[in-house]
């Protein structure tokens, strides 16, 4: 069921996003329909009324279901294992976007073999079949994790790169990300697959899971609940952040205006944020009576530290701008998760 939020944020993005005839009677495979990025996605396509086709492989056409019910007829829904499914019997699409992958630090650590498998086998066969289908746009969703660490505390352009630890099965992820990322600019460049990669830093709003384990869905739920934030780390690592919608529209500017074999930062600059700092936030701005307190752990899977001040001029360069600031995104957050 969808919140009042959600749909607050739905009917805003289709007031204020500008292309949205680009998209009319056009067809969409999006991949990770039941994650934040690909069900806020769908539900955002549809609300545009422009007669647009949605096709979702999922595991489990139930979840789908239950997250869905309002929509769930509107959307032609595949059950099947991304990395073996078979995308031929769908025919061909105009674009694809492929927003599913694993996010959780402790399945990477937990399970680095499957984390590598399901990032490459299932983006290449999606790239295999955009090859033989000849589709207008792909977008595959990475991460800000491929910069790695040991960059410079500078502005951050798509051409930087830092370090990752190849024996370190943490790295499974954001090796994985990085492999991809060359693959599509291998199927971009012998195949002319009209693929584009947008990386995204953490990407936050309305919708996110009620067990969401990422920093800012945690911080937000105990300044909610006025509980204290507890940091398992010294806090020191630091990135911006992006609302859902504006990463929607990001994705959608990448897939129709972005240049073929090429990466673009997707985030909002003037969110850029330590962990620690957004703690001291919250606190400061949304509930003064708790407190922020460290308590190392360092068996959580947590990326090394890195400060990442992402570089968004490229993204900005197609005409895309963000619209929620960091006082917008939490406000948002915290009304959903008091929902």
């Amino acid at each position: 069921m969808i919140s009042c939020t959600q749909q607050k944020d739905v009917q805003e993005f289709v007031r204020t996003f500008a292309l949205a005839e680009d998209l009319a009677n056009s067809s969409f495979l999006i991949t990770g329909a039941t994650g934040l990025i690909g069900s806020s996605l769908i539900r955002c396509l549809l609300a545009l009324d422009k007669d647009v086709r949605v096709l979702a492989p999922v595991r489990n056409k139930e979840k789908a279901k239950s997250m869905f019910d309002d929509l769930f007829n509107q959307v032609e829904w595949m059950e099947c294992d991304l990395k073996s499914c078979d995308y031929n019997q769908i025919g061909r699409v105009d674009y694809v976007i492929h927003c599913a992958a694993p996010t959780s630090s402790m399945f990477f650590v937990d399970s680095p073999v499957e984390t590598i498998r399901v990032i490459y086998e299932a983006t290449a066969s999606l790239l295999e079949y955009s090859r033989c289908k000849n589709i207008k746009g792909f977008v595959y969703l990475s991460s800000l994790e491929v910069y790695g660490s040991g960059l410079p505390d500078t502005i951050i352009t798509e051409d930087m790169q830092g370090y990752w630890d190849a024996m370190s099965v943490r790295s499974s992820y954001p090796v994985a990300k990085r492999a991809v990322e060359n693959l599509c600019c291998a199927y971009a460049s012998e195949y002319g697959v009209p693929v584009k990669v947008a990386r995204l830093t953490q990407t936050t709003g309305a919708g996110i899971a009620r067990d969401d384990n990422r920093v800012i869905a945690q911080f937000a739920r105990l300044a909610a609940k006025g509980e204290d934030i507890v940091l398992h780390t010294t806090g020191e690592s630091a990135r911006p952040y992006c609302y859902i919608t504006d990463c929607v529209s990001a994705l959608l500017y990448i897939m129709l205006k972005g240049k073929n074999g090429e990466a673009y930062n997707v985030a909002n600059e003037s969110t850029y944020i330590s962990a620690r700092g957004m703690a001291a936030y919250l606190r400061d701005n949304f509930n003064p009576s708790i407190n922020v307190r460290v308590v190392l752990n360092d068996n959580m899977g947590y990326a090394p530290v890195s400060k990442l001040r992402l570089s968004t001029e490229k993204l900005c360069a197609l005409g895309w701008q963000p619209r929620v600031d960091l006082k917008q995104m939490f406000e948002r957050l915290i009304e959903y998760l008091s929902e």
